[in-house]
């Protein structure tokens, strides 16, 4: 039975079970079509995009743990780094002079230089500069003697117990000796960070 064009203008609405059975099976398969892509639409999709959104949150989540679980695994080993490191920072701290050894660091210092053979011809002491975690001292050195008497010292001042750097040196030949003029630096930890950090 073939279908007739005509046949399907005058098809009754309000009376499908008259229709004949190809048209009753083409208007089922729209039918179906329609229904599933309105599903589809209305159900399936927002459910299928909240799947996807919630699968990448999944995996975003997953990086998270494993990345927090690297480091729970690793904690009793950056624990001990810390203590290394705190101990080693407690080590150089004690390097730097407090306030009421700069005298004597100031000593030792001259007594460096004289037991070299140099002669000091003034020791000026200049502005402390605040820095963020400590405070430079600079003392501005005048200091007469020879070549190797000039090394003797410098090994010196670097083998104290205490930071102290020599820096801005010039020196000047004369006719019995060299003058150099040198800028000694040692360093104190900013109080003002101390009592913060306790």
């Amino acid at each position: 039975m073939s279908l007739d064009l005509k046949q399907l203008g005058d098809l009754d609405f309000e009376n499908i079970a008259t229709w004949p059975k190809e048209v009753k099976v083409i208007f089922a398969v729209i039918v179906a079509i329609l229904m599933g892509v309105a599903g589809y639409f209305l159900m399936i999709k927002d459910s299928m995009d909240s799947l996807n959104r919630l699968q990448a949150e999944e995996q975003e989540l997953r990086g998270k743990f494993e990345a927090k679980y690297q480091l729970a695994a690793n904690l009793p080993r950056y624990r001990e780094q810390l203590d290394q490191m705190r101990a080693q920072f407690q080590d150089m701290l004690s390097m730097l002079p407090t306030q009421s050894e700069m005298p004597g660091l100031l000593d030792d210092v001259t007594f460096l230089a004289t037991d070299a053979n140099l002669r000091i011809t003034s020791l000026n002491w200049q502005p402390e500069q605040p820095k963020e975690f400590y405070t430079e001292l600079p003392i501005e050195m005048k200091i007469h003697g020879g070549y190797h008497e000039f090394g003797q010292f410098s090994a010196g001042v670097a083998n104290l117990p205490r930071i102290v750097s020599l820096h801005d040196f010039t020196m000047v030949r004369s006719d019995d000796g060299v003058s150099m003029t040198v800028l000694a630096k040692t360093y104190r930890f900013s109080e003002q960070q101390d009592k913060e950090g306790k």
